[in-house]
């Protein structure tokens, strides 16, 4: 039985302003964002793409402003909407508190979509065309910030066998060994899916193959790792057993099934 290394969240002080691993962890992403980016606009169709405009790195430093403003803005409404509607509903003025914590992985990427949607609008280009770019260098920054969630030892899985070898023991959850689901979905979510996505990505696809591919991989994936991940307090486990994650994973699967089937006829 492990014990969570309870490592201090603060990374380092720079006079008053203090720099927390979960904000570097975000930096990380986005860091890893605009490498891969850049890579896949050496990748077909979009080396060769001509019309309205080729490809340039400021299309992708672009998409980076944007799909930042996506990830927090759609993050923080999503937490507020999906989680705590009621509360936030009594204390609005929290909502704008994010150094607090409570960021939705699936309220920032409908902040993503609606962003890269309105960015497309504006260069007039295929907007799933701007969407099969994105999706392969989106995993490994969720990784990034998996790894934050496991520094800060919150998002803790749900008890498991003391027979385990990985059970770990984190501060503020009792006493017995829990799965380390933010290490599973490092693994699953980030890791697993960029190599299977990327892969993917990297041979003839018709555009909106890539996209849907991403949505039904983290959906099944999320789906999956949230079975070892304890939901959270204030919902618990809703219809049928399943928790809030897992409910929004399901019409993340469907549109991704849809979207990738109707590409394919396409």
């Amino acid at each position: 039985m492990l014990q969570h290394p309870q490592i201090d969240p603060v990374a380092l002080h720079l006079g008053p302003l203090s720099v927390h691993w979960y904000g570097l962890t975000y930096l990380a992403a986005f860091a890893l964002f605009y490498g891969l980016a850049r890579l896949r606009l050496k990748h077909q169709p979009f080396a060769s793409v001509t019309q309205p405009a080729p490809w340039t790195m400021r299309d992708v430093e672009d998409l980076l402003f944007w799909g930042v403003l996506g990830v927090i803005l759609g993050g923080r409404l999503g937490y507020v909407l999906f989680y705590k509607p009621v509360w936030y509903a009594s204390h609005p003025l929290e909502i704008f508190a994010i150094w607090q914590g409570g960021m939705s992985f699936h309220g920032g990427m409908l902040g993503v979509i609606l962003a890269m949607m309105l960015w497309a609008w504006k260069k007039q280009r295929p907007w799933l065309q701007v969407t099969d770019l994105v999706a392969p260098c989106v995993p490994l920054g969720l990784a990034a910030g998996r790894m934050g969630n496991f520094i800060n030892g919150e998002l803790w899985g749900r008890v498991a066998s003391p027979d385990l070898p990985w059970g770990m023991v984190f501060r503020g959850a009792g006493d017995l060994p829990r799965h380390p689901s933010q290490i599973y979905q490092a693994l699953l979510e980030g890791v697993l899916l960029f190599v299977l996505l990327w892969l993917y990505a990297r041979q003839p696809r018709k555009t909106g193959q890539v996209s849907g591919a991403f949505l039904v991989g983290y959906g099944v994936m999320r789906f999956a790792v949230e079975f070892f991940r304890e939901p959270d307090a204030h919902l618990g486990l809703l219809g049928l057993g399943l928790s809030m994650g897992q409910w929004l994973c399901v019409p993340m699967i469907a549109i991704g099934l849809g979207m990738w089937a109707w590409a394919s006829r396409r």
